[in-house]
């Protein structure tokens, strides 16, 4: 049975929406997107965590904190954070290789596995007060998250209806801010009703909750039809469609699907041929459509992270501290209402823009309120910094409230610059100015730099399937002599429909 697909329909608005069949938004392929997604609650927990428990002052205790100065402390915390953005940085070179080896499904399982061992490492380090340990537990889980983070898009962008691929997709971000979020209020909880060691500890352990729950999930789930198709397992591929869509074998839609899939995959093939890694390699700079999608690729990633995201997710509650705010309690309950805003923006996001504004409006409003809530941040730091021991200044909280909309609005829209901005934030708050100023300031122009980023390069894809990117970011051919037309007319050798696939034409 279809989920609301009137619904749906007066919700999202594109033309792929008004054209296909309402039976393919059924319960199956929502329940495939929502349980790979836990890969990105996974990420969120270990994020929202971390800062809060590290502010604890018994935790601070057990690893010897009392003796270190402000700025020994704040490399230690940077240490430990950053740590995890290792391990991702490391994953992010295997993943695509393993993916296409064992598949996306079987290599969910593997990284909810890996990071549930981190996360036993992390807790253990916070009994045994060891660092090393800690360190260990954190590059581990960031193999696990870094993993994640490649693996639940590819995997939920291959197995989505065209029409709401972007809604979808955009699962991934609201179970991330989910789970940074319940971290928040977990740390917050367990401040408020629990005694040392357990108000740590348990923070640490329910990070690999999520990673059990996607291991779990992703037993019952399928694995890619587009793997399937690129393995050559055509009876596969035919039979995921037909559950994920609820439609039957000879359904105009199931057979377009295939087809196109087909079709692009011979064209995929045409096009690398007997290519060696360094060949493919080159031909991302050197053709046109390859380069213009691996640039917009690359700086999506850096002003991802110099917007200033995780610079408010990993430190929030030192960020809280630094703006007046007095009390481990009362900054971890900031922290908790900051969670909760990230999450109402990525669900207003998901439900109303996604696939109807589109991604590219989207990153152009989006980026223009977030420099002038981080300037007006900025500006509060530089004219009126908060004083010790004295109340918040009404311009004080007016800073906090740009903080809490910045949090909505960045949640609309690299692990290399996840690791900077992580290994970087605290120095920056004690160097650049009164309660670190500057560094917002600097955030409010990586915004306005994404803003005219997203005018001048990025295309709006909403609505199109994966098959039709190359015809978006323009053709490219290969083959010495043969234009993309000739390549594409050459449709004698594709399977055109599941039939011609069963009876073992190619």
């Amino acid at each position: 049975m279809a989920i609301g697909p009137k619904l749906m329909r007066a919700i999202v608005r594109n033309d792929a929406m008004r054209e296909d069949p309402p039976e393919i938004y059924g319960w199956r392929v929502f329940a495939l997107v929502f349980s790979a997604c836990f890969g990105g609650m996974l990420f969120g927990w270990e994020t929202g965590a971390i800062g809060g428990v590290l502010a604890m002052n018994p935790l601070q205790e057990k690893f010897g904190y009392g003796q270190k100065s402000a700025s020994e402390k704040a490399t230690l915390d940077q240490n430990i954070v950053s740590t995890l953005q290792g391990g991702a940085f490391l994953a992010c070179f295997l993943t695509s290789w393993l993916g296409e080896r064992f598949g996306r499904r079987r290599c969910l399982i593997g990284t909810g596995t890996v990071t549930v061992v981190g996360v036993v490492f992390q807790a253990c380090s916070a009994i045994n007060g060891t660092l090393a340990v800690m360190y260990v537990g954190r590059f581990v889980s960031g193999l696990g998250v870094g993993a994640a983070s490649s693996l639940v898009p590819l995997y939920v962008s291959e197995c989505a209806p065209r029409a709401i691929r972007g809604g979808l997709i955009a699962c991934y971000q609201l179970l991330l801010v989910t789970g940074i979020m319940l971290a928040f209020w977990v740390n917050y909880a367990c401040l408020l009703h629990l005694t040392a060691p357990a108000i740590y500890i348990l923070p640490l352990s329910f990070q690999g909750l999520p990673a059990i729950i996607l291991i779990a999930g992703m037993c019952f789930c399928p694995e890619s039809p587009r793997w399937c198709a690129r393995k050559d397992d055509w009876e596969s591929t035919k039979q995921i469609l037909i559950n994920l869509r609820g439609l039957p074998v000879d359904h105009e839609y199931v057979q377009e699907e295939i087809r196109e899939i087909a079709e692009q995959l011979e064209h995929e093939r045409q096009l690398v041929g007997g290519s060696s890694t360094k060949d493919l390699l080159r031909e991302l700079v050197t053709i046109p459509g390859n380069r213009k999608r691996t640039f917009i690729i690359f700086m999506l990633m850096v002003w991802q992270q110099m917007t200033g995201v995780n610079a408010v997710n990993y430190y929030a509650p030192q960020i809280f501290k630094n703006l007046g705010m007095t009390g481990t309690e009362a900054f971890l309950f900031a922290t908790g209402i900051y969670g909760i805003l990230k999450v109402t923006g990525v669900a207003i996001f998901l439900i109303f823009m996604a696939d109807s504004l589109g991604r590219r409006a989207s990153l152009l409003w989006t980026s223009a309120a977030m420099a002038f809530t981080m300037f007006i941040v900025g500006i509060y730091g530089r004219i009126e910094p908060p004083i010790a021991g004295k109340p918040i200044s009404p311009f004080g909280y007016v800073a906090i409230v740009c903080i809490y909309l910045w949090a909505a609005f960045y949640h609309s829209v690299g692990w290399l610059f996840n690791f900077v901005i992580a290994r970087t934030v605290l120095t920056m708050q004690q160097t650049m100015g009164t309660a670190g100023y500057g560094m917002f300031f600097m955030f409010g122009c990586f915004c306005l730099s994404m803003g005219l980023f997203a005018w001048f390069f990025i295309p709006e894809t909403k609505g199109l399937s994966l098959e039709k990117m190359d015809e978006l970011f323009g053709s490219t051919p290969l083959t010495p002599g043969k234009s993309d037309a000739e390549m594409a007319s050459g449709t004698a050798d594709r399977p055109s429909s599941i039939y011609e696939v069963n009876s073992g034409k190619s």
